[in-house]
């Protein structure tokens, strides 16, 4: 009489399984957070970026920075992606010569808090974490 063999995997080799995912994941996962953090600090800058061109040709045509930037005289409100781990831009005006500073400050608890605040002036000076 032939035996009847089960067919399966062990609790031993689940087991082991879940150690080698485990494994994997804690490795890959601090890898992931740094793209994610690297990302959204790449679209803040490139806000800002867009932010400071609009402030000069407002420049141009009104002679005085603006001093808003959503609905107001620039009208460029951040998009989602910078709206979502970065308080509202603020703008800083200089009195003579006159020139701005703007200034992207991540939210209190956010992935993006240990990135520390960004900031761009109108003379094309960056924060030093800037990349």
């Amino acid at each position: 009489m032939a035996k009847n063999k089960s067919r399966g995997f062990t609790l031993i080799e689940w087991m082991i399984v879940v150690v080698i995912v485990a494994i994997l994941a804690a490795i890959a996962y601090p890898s992931y957070r740094n793209q994610v953090i690297n990302g959204n600090r790449a679209a803040a800058e490139s806000y800002l970026m867009a932010l400071a061109t609009r402030q000069e040709q407002y420049m141009l045509d009104a002679r005085s920075y603006a001093t808003t930037v959503g609905a107001g005289e620039l009208n460029f409100p951040a998009p989602p992606e910078v709206a979502n781990h970065y308080q509202a831009v603020v703008i800083t005006l200089g009195a003579a010569p006159p020139t701005f500073t703007l200034t992207a400050t991540p939210i209190p608890g956010d992935m993006q808090a240990s990135d520390g605040a960004l900031w761009i002036k109108s003379d094309g000076s960056k924060s030093p974490n800037w990349k």
